[in-house]
């Protein structure tokens, strides 16, 4: 009748960590990167190619030049933005600019600290494409949010 574990304190018994998963998919840090892109001026992001607006694709898989990777143990992202920018605007700062933003963008919404920031320059482009492309960018991402379907249509019952 003499029960051993009523003598064992709890305390010292250790109990596994919960382990906590949060997976975000790399569509939605493009999604973050084009919107901090579209609040810069004079740069511009690549384009998608022909067959792309052809068939009618999405903003998201219509952008290049935005390539993420995720380090699950470190709880870290490394971006690397391949733009355009327009002549005569200091390549230096520019950079700078970019990176900073998009490090406090991502850092702000995700939680995940960033580990890098590439910055390519692809391409020289005149200051008034540039202005135009910041202004269609802008409209584009404004109907992209604004047909977004609804957290209630995009799930159904069985979810």
């Amino acid at each position: 009748m003499n029960n051993p574990l009523k003598q064992i304190d709890t305390k010292e018994l250790e109990l596994p960590d919960t382990l906590l998963i949060r997976d975000i998919e790399n569509r939605v840090f493009q999604s973050i990167c084009l919107q901090c892109l579209a609040q810069i001026e004079g740069i511009e992001t690549l384009e998608g190619n022909l067959i792309d607006s052809l068939l009618g694709r999405d903003l998201l898989d219509n952008v290049k030049g935005i390539h993420v990777e995720q380090d699950q143990r470190q709880h870290s992202v490394n971006v690397k933005v391949e733009i355009n920018i327009a002549y005569g605007v200091c390549i230096p700062e520019k950079a700078e600019e970019i990176q900073s933003r998009l490090v406090e963008d991502i850092s702000k919404i995700t939680g995940l600290h960033v580990g890098c920031v590439h910055v390519v320059f692809k391409n020289l482009i005149s200051p008034q494409i540039a202005s135009d492309s910041v202004e269609s960018m802008s409209e584009m991402l404004d109907r992209h949010i604004k047909h977004a379907p609804s957290p209630v249509e995009r799930y159904d019952e069985e979810f």
